[in-house]
């Protein structure tokens, strides 16, 4: 028997809550449902698809069969009767329904790059190739890396928001990278090579992210004109700021692999003077000590992708190299869960006051 989304067990907490989510059978999208379905504040989604609209979520994604029964709505009505709504559009789609949300008084969590740069048009512009729709809309929104905003996103939640969801590659990179730059040590240039999944290429993917394409073989693309790359520059600078230390040049170069899930990024950190790897490992477990998804592995152990699927962890292993010049950090993520639905999720639970973990306390996946 089919249960209905409107039907969950018995409440046990007294905070009932409706989420919706626009664009709900993309992969980010039905990631979401699968998270929210099972989180302790959430009582009901409504789920909106233009592809799709008037059919059932289970009849696009049958793994949901007998568990998640929801007709997708038009996403006015999701916006109409939701608490939050999370928006799991293509880019440069998706602002008039912040739009709307914000009319409504109703936190708006997009996980597009429609709101990563704030309002700096020029720069979402040259990387995305179309001007922002609603200009002053932008001054409402928070980039949303925890790790980053966590206290922002508290300071200015009494308000309707709009939460800007970080990107899978910037997240990943940028975690990597943060505690470094609290010594003044660190040199140019940062490089990052990065390996993703296929599923990063969302559910109708370009002609390269097809299996004939891209099975047996690892492949870099879009050498030095990544669009993520100035997302990435952007976080670090922010963090060298802060630190009061000279903001990085990063070289990041993107590879796909043949695997579903998973970003692993190797980052090369020139440093200008001697280090030892248990000293920096001891600046980066201090730096995450209390970050409840960042996880500094203990020396010895590298970071890989299949300890980290299906979670919404970031695993870090830290390295130096013989000479003690170049220090290098492996970062493993999901990319659907941390790198995209996990971290939409923990910022809602920050914006509501949740425990950042809940709806989030999944085992990886090792096999």
């Amino acid at each position: 028997m089919v249960t209905n989304v409107d039907h969950k067990p018995p409440k046990v907490h007294n905070y009932p809550m409706i989420a919706g989510i626009i664009g709900a059978t993309g992969y980010a999208g039905a990631e979401l449902v699968r998270l929210l379905f099972k989180h302790p504040k959430i009582d009901k989604l409504l789920l909106s698809s233009v592809s799709f609209e008037g059919e059932r979520v289970e009849d696009i994604y049958p793994n949901f069969l007998g568990v998640v029964s929801a007709p997708l709505l038009k996403a006015e009505e999701v916006i109409a009767a939701a608490d939050v709504v999370f928006s799991a559009l293509p880019h440069a789609v998706g602002e008039h329904f912040g739009a709307a949300c914000l009319e409504r008084k109703v936190h708006y969590i997009d996980l597009s790059a429609d709101f990563r740069f704030d309002d700096d048009e020029e720069v979402y512009s040259k990387w995305y190739g179309k001007p922002y729709q609603f200009p002053q809309l932008h001054k409402k929104s928070i980039y949303g890396l925890p790790e980053l905003n966590r206290q922002k996103i508290k300071d200015n939640a009494k308000e309707p928001l709009i939460i800007a969801n970080p990107g899978c590659y910037p997240t990943g990179a940028s975690l990597g990278i943060f505690p470094a730059l609290q010594s003044p040590s660190v040199e140019k240039p940062i490089i990052i090579n990065a390996i993703t999944g296929i599923s990063g290429g969302g559910r109708e993917p370009s002609r390269s992210f097809h299996y004939s394409e891209c099975a047996d073989s690892v492949t870099p693309y879009k050498v030095a004109s990544h669009r993520h790359s100035p997302e990435i520059t952007r976080n670090l600078a922010m963090m060298a700021l802060r630190a009061g230390t000279p903001a990085p040049q990063v070289i990041f170069t993107p590879h796909l692999a043949p695997i579903n899930r998973g970003i692993l990024s190797t980052i090369y950190i020139p440093l200008g003077t001697t280090a030892k790897t248990v000293e920096i490992h001891e600046l980066y477990v201090d730096f995450y000590k209390d970050e409840p998804f960042v996880r500094v592995l203990p020396l010895g152990l590298t970071a890989a992708t299949n300890r980290v699927r299906m979670s919404n962890f970031c695993d870090i292993s830290v390295h130096v190299d013989l000479n003690g010049s170049t220090l290098i950090v492996v970062t493993a993520i999901d990319n659907m869960v941390k790198g995209a639905a996990g971290q939409a999720i923990q910022n809602m639970n920050i914006l509501f006051g949740f425990d950042e973990r809940a709806g989030l306390e999944t085992i990886p996946m090792l096999f």
